[in-house]
């Protein structure tokens, strides 16, 4: 009688582990964020936890479905974009691990070099407060504008600008395809690469590995120190996603920050 009653909870366990797996929901963009997530989601389950990963294509709904509860977690940005976003939407979100970080590169097809910009040339930027003001920063490192002191700076806040450059605010998914009709564009590497630019080859200015704007993995508040979180910054902070940013990455412009 022990000996059945020992080989039926072997069996419960057993079937508990094989099918009650407990899932973990994570929005990503799809490009470095995504292919991350694939890498992390074998070793997820090793630790009995089932990966489903959720892509989006803008930088608003994956902290939304975050907020609403239809995901457990998020990976696609960056601290000052998180922290605006809180303000902005009254939301509970923070940070637990950050992982890699996607310098911002300037690219162009008709210019090879900061130098071909000409006066009244006109250059894309994101329109979201944090990345729109990353862009702009950028531009001010290679001396073609300067900017009022402060985080969250727009074009508006230009206060030399001696090339008399124009600046066109559209959405960061869209600025890949704006470059057949501006001189040039500041774009996120995400977006960039899904273009087919190649930030190490192809940005003519970038920001250096110094870039405050790491990515970041992101939960509820509510779920910070949940055992779920911990295992989910365990893989993704494994020897096995820092070979893979590093053999697949690196090379394109993409920096582990663990």
């Amino acid at each position: 009688m022990k000996k059945l009653l020992l080989i039926l909870s072997f069996l419960l366990v057993f079937s508990m582990d094989a099918f009650g797996a407990e899932k973990i929901i994570i929005g990503v963009t799809p490009f470095p964020h995504g292919e991350i997530m694939k890498i992390v989601k074998p070793l997820l389950a090793q630790k009995g936890y089932e990966l489903e990963i959720k892509e989006f294509n803008d930088y608003v709904q994956p902290n939304m479905a975050l907020a609403e509860g239809s995901l457990f977690a998020n990976y696609f940005q960056h601290v000052p974009y998180l922290d605006n976003m809180n303000r902005e939407k009254k939301l509970d979100l923070v940070w637990i691990a950050k992982i890699h970080i996607e310098p911002m590169g300037l690219y162009s097809k008709k210019i090879a070099e900061i130098s071909g910009l000409k006066r009244g040339s006109l250059v894309g930027v994101p329109n979201d407060p944090t990345n729109e003001a990353r862009a702009l920063r950028l531009l001010e490192t290679h001396g073609l504008i300067s900017l009022k002191p402060g985080e969250l700076v727009t074009v508006r806040d230009i206060t030399s600008n001696p090339g008399e450059l124009k600046f066109k605010e559209l959405d960061a998914a869209m600025l890949p395809r704006t470059l057949e009709d501006v001189t040039a564009a500041v774009i996120n590497t995400n977006f960039a690469a899904e273009a087919g630019l190649n930030p190490a080859k192809d940005a003519l200015v970038i920001e250096n590995s110094e870039s405050p704007y790491a990515n970041i993995i992101v939960v509820r508040a509510g779920d910070k120190d949940s055992a779920a979180a911990k295992a989910l910054v365990e893989a993704t902070r494994s020897p096995e996603v820092r070979a893979y940013i590093e053999n697949n990455l690196v090379p394109r412009g993409i920096l582990p920050v663990f």
